[in-house]
């Protein structure tokens, strides 16, 4: 579309200029940067020259502008379809996001469309309103940089209380679940946001104890034979952990995650559920975990 009358450079340049007009004066060695920025080498001659001679009727020799407002630039049909399959997804509305103008849109894809095989059935329920809510202050309570008190129920149905201060949130794609990650309290770290029951703003004086917990950070290196998407499946599984990897060989790639010493019953599960396509290099502590969980399977005639 380089030629089209809205979505060209020139249209982008164009616009970029007068939105500089409306929000104060410009220099014409402003509007030269702005035109060598986004346009051509040979462009300023013809912008330069349509401008100072008042050609397109934007803008007056005393350096102000007709309009009122700043140019948009509208959305594409394909724009348009793709958002509305993005609004579909139910996770959209933890966000809280305006999306109005698509009702007569047709969606790109929708969710019938598609198949995730690789995915825990039992994810967090995203179009709950306790949920919601539950997020939606857990979000601001990370940007505002504020505590929380979080009622949160254990796998035995008893709920326990903590103040924390909210750091980031985690999504895993094979869960489908988020988590919050917080410091400021020696008994909790992670938190499933599924097993929040209750959340409130902590109205107070933080206590002063509460301070970030130092983290024992261990690591495992994995070798994987890229079969049956092995490889993909790993990087999925294992998405919200930080990890390096580099090819050792013909459909042969070496893997390190790094991880938390309270995440390390998962990462050995995970590990196993992929059978003969990855084996544990190093360290050896985690071979020997690895070797006592299929110890205890065996035991247990699985």
């Amino acid at each position: 579309m380089i030629f089209h009358e809205i979505y060209s450079a020139y249209y982008n340049v164009v616009a970029g200029i007068l939105s500089r007009l409306l929000s104060g004066n410009v220099s014409p060695e402003d509007i030269g940067r702005i035109i060598r920025e986004q346009a051509f080498s040979e462009s300023a001659m013809a912008i330069e020259a349509a401008i100072r001679e008042e050609r397109w009727q934007l803008f007056h020799k005393d350096g102000s502008t007709a309009l009122r407002y700043a140019p948009s630039m509208p959305l594409t049909t394909i724009q348009k379809a793709w958002l509305k399959a993005v609004s579909l997804d139910p996770r959209i509305r933890l966000f809280d996001l305006p999306l109005e103008g698509l009702e007569d849109v047709e969606p790109l894809f929708t969710p019938e469309d598609y198949y995730v095989f690789d995915k825990y059935g039992d994810g967090d329920p995203f179009e709950d309103a306790s949920y919601i809510h539950t997020f939606r202050l857990i979000l601001d309570a990370i940007k505002n940089r504020y505590p929380l008190c979080l009622g949160v129920e254990n796998k035995k149905g008893l709920v326990s209380q903590f103040c924390v201060l909210p750091e980031y949130l985690e999504y895993s794609e094979k869960d489908d679940k988020f988590r919050l990650i917080t410091s400021g309290n020696r008994r909790v770290e992670t938190v499933n946001l599924g097993r929040i029951v209750s959340c409130r703003r902590f109205r107070g004086e933080f206590p002063i104890w509460c301070g970030e917990r130092k983290k024992c950070v261990r690591q495992v290196t994995l070798e994987i034979q890229d079969r049956r998407n092995a490889l993909e499946r790993v990087m999925l599984h294992f998405s919200h952990f930080e990890k390096e990897a580099e090819k050792a060989g013909d459909d042969l790639y070496r893997v390190t995650i790094r991880y938390e010493q309270s995440d390390e019953t998962e990462i050995v599960i995970r590990v196993l559920s992929f059978g003969p396509m990855v084996r544990v290099l190093r360290p050896e502590s985690f071979v020997s975990l690895v070797r006592e969980r299929l110890e205890q399977q065996m035991s247990c005639g699985l």
